[in-house]
């Protein structure tokens, strides 16, 4: 008969076999990460592209019903056009849009909009040109 002091308590993981785990998922996450941020950043190229293509129609069916180009962005908002301004996804903000006026002979200010982020896009383009 085994007697109580011969009888093991139950252990815990070495340090050895932590290190070893850890050394295991920092290697995953350094596999996975890359990827994960990748398409992070499609992801928000595909939403500004949306959000100029659908603001884009907002404006010509403005300008349809008005006979005229909107004065701004928040009367796109206040004759209920949109909901609310988007957001351009790769700024963050919802004031960083770049106005541009319509030609000469047209009353607004508003005829189209651009991204004002900086930088370029997966496709070498610029954001501001999108």
């Amino acid at each position: 008969m085994v007697s109580a002091s011969y009888r093991r308590a139950p252990r815990g993981f070495t340090l050895i076999e932590l290190l070893v785990v850890l050394a295991i998922v920092a290697t995953l996450l350094l596999l996975v990460a890359p990827r994960y941020w990748g398409h992070v950043d499609t992801a928000k190229e595909a939403v500004l592209r949306d959000n100029l293509r659908g603001t884009r129609e907002v404006i010509d069916k403005f300008y349809g019903d008005h006979g005229r180009y909107p004065d701004s962005l928040d009367e796109l908002v206040d004759k209920r056009y949109l909901r609310a301004l988007p957001v351009d996804p790769v700024t963050g903000s919802a004031t960083t849009w770049t106005v541009l006026s319509p030609p000469a002979g047209y009353e607004g200010q508003v005829h189209d909009l651009r991204s004002g982020a900086p930088g370029t896009g997966k496709d070498g383009s610029s954001y501001a040109d999108w």
